[in-house]
């Protein structure tokens, strides 16, 4: 099929990006959601604005629609997004959150869109192992749960990482993929990227026990043979 990925840049939409054409789906689209505000009630907001130099890497056209971040406006966006491309359906990377799966799927069937989601209701320790094992490389860049303290921030999730979290599930019951909110993640390179994201300028904003890595400048690195 031709497909739109709805994109944000994090690891969980990157992996879903990854299946869909290991599925020999067409997507010839990069769909990012930008609200205006620091929260959502949809999409993804760490570090957004990274997504074009991510998009050029994996060289998919990316097509963006700004929203007030609101739930409303940002159904709105989605759906102004999608009714302009030829396409047949979307992939998400969505996995347990029953709210988003429900609004992605009323949009999608207004437009009479099918909806890819090649990680809905896995295991989390298995998704989380699959992103490992598929070669794609994320930090965390958002920590907002207790356990994970300023150390974690910058981080990247390898076997490592996987299994601190783990370790932290055991004690404050945490989803180890951040299901519930816990982190938020950057992707920098995959299988599919033509060269790294190299991240040249940042800054720590941390606060009451929780923070964020501020991207301020980026670049596409030369990849290593």
């Amino acid at each position: 099929m031709r497909l739109a990925a709805l994109y944000s840049g994090g690891k969980d939409s990157t992996f879903a990006l990854y299946l869909a054409k290991q599925m020999g789906h067409d997507i010839p689209y990069l769909v990012s959601i930008v609200p205006k505000a620091q929260e959502s009630w949809l999409f993804h907001v760490p570090n957004i604005g990274t997504v074009p130099l991510m998009a050029e890497s994996l060289g998919i056209e990316l097509i963006t629609a700004e929203t007030s971040g609101s739930e409303d406006d940002d159904m709105n966006g989605l759906r102004n997004a999608l009714c302009r491309l030829d396409v047949d359906g979307v992939v998400t990377g969505a996995v347990w959150s029953d709210y988003q799966w429900d609004r992605m799927n009323l949009v999608c069937g207004e437009l009479g869109l099918r909806v890819i989601a090649p990680l809905w209701r896995k295991d989390q320790d298995m998704v989380l192992d699959e992103i490992l094992a598929s070669g794609i490389k994320a930090v965390i860049v958002g920590c907002y749960a207790e356990g994970l303290d300023e150390s974690w921030l910058g981080r990247e999730l390898d076997p490592e990482a996987a299994e601190g979290l783990r370790a932290l599930r055991e004690t404050y019951g945490i989803s180890v993929i951040g299901e519930g909110g816990e982190y938020e993640s950057m992707t920098l390179d995959s299988p599919m990227h033509s060269g790294p994201i190299s991240i040249t300028e940042y800054e720590k904003d941390w606060k009451k026990g929780s923070g964020t890595i501020v991207v301020k400048k980026a670049c596409i690195a030369e990849r290593r043979s």
